[in-house]
């Protein structure tokens, strides 16, 4: 009996554990308002958390997906419910990750040394290459959205891509080193192995769950999964060229583009 009860303690602890993370992940990828305990964060609370973050890519998906799915009871255009699903999204993170898509493309495009990159990332003034990188890939997105079979589709799409986007942050935590050790990226810390793998894990199990009831949802999981990887090292690659490391900015970016390589292997699949 003291053996049971020291289990169930264990189990009762762990779930307490993934709950108090699930809810810091929201909190940090949303605006909305998760109930918290009243508690100092701890040395690698942040960092642990980001093993749940496809679970909260997966709900801001299914927002988004909500979102076009009213809006084409509506009679829009697939594109406008495309736009609509995308909004909300951005709506419900505060653009998080498309300022920092913005940011980055504008430091790494406009500055030419490693000071000056970091400086104009910093800057919250948005030049010409982040408007065209924000104008391109809301657009990539949207057109792909729009072209996909129908509604329903779209928001499991969404739910997919918002996950498989969101795992490889961890990766880039625990790959790279903070380019400065002030900003957030020096904030969140590095993540454990163990956590990595569960965020790779649980976003590969969301996809094959929403995308396992499309013919070929399993097929393009695979493809987007391969997508993702190689577009995850590509930023990895080029971060470390042009500042040695990763920033917040960073982080946003790779889960932008992470996000275009999903919805394109995804696309391309159910579109054969």
């Amino acid at each position: 009996m003291a053996l049971e009860g020291e289990t169930f303690s264990e189990v009762k602890e762990q779930v307490r554990v993934w709950v108090y993370d699930l809810g810091l992940a929201t909190t940090f990828l949303t605006r909305l308002p998760f109930p918290m305990p009243e508690r100092e964060l701890e040395p690698g609370d942040l960092s642990r958390a980001m093993q749940t973050y496809p679970i909260v890519g997966a709900g801001i998906g299914l927002v988004a997906g909500l979102v076009l799915m009213a809006a084409s009871e509506l009679n829009l255009a697939p594109l406008a419910c495309a736009m609509l699903g995308l909004a909300a999204a951005a709506l419900l993170t505060g653009a998080l990750h498309e300022d920092g898509l913005a940011d980055t493309v504008d430091g790494f495009a406009g500055g030419r040394t490693r000071a000056e990159k970091l400086k104009i990332m910093r800057d919250s003034h948005i030049g010409a290459f982040g408007v065209l990188a924000l104008v391109f890939s809301v657009g990539i997105r949207a057109a792909i959205l729009s072209g996909v079979p129908g509604p329903g589709t779209a928001l499991l799409v969404l739910i997919a891509s918002g996950a498989l986007s969101r795992a490889p942050l961890a990766v880039i935590a625990i790959r790279l080193d903070p380019a400065r050790k002030d900003g957030l990226s020096g904030t969140l810390g590095r993540p454990e192995p163990g956590h990595v793998i569960t965020s790779a894990i649980l976003a590969t199990l969301i996809s094959f769950l929403a995308l396992g009831v499309l013919e070929d949802g399993a097929v393009a999981t695979l493809w987007a999964l391969l997508g993702v990887a190689m577009t995850t090292g590509l930023i990895a690659w080029i971060a470390i060229k042009q500042i040695n490391g990763h920033t917040g900015d960073v982080m946003g970016a790779v889960q932008q583009v992470s996000e275009i390589a999903a919805l394109i292997a995804i696309g391309s699949v159910l579109a054969w």
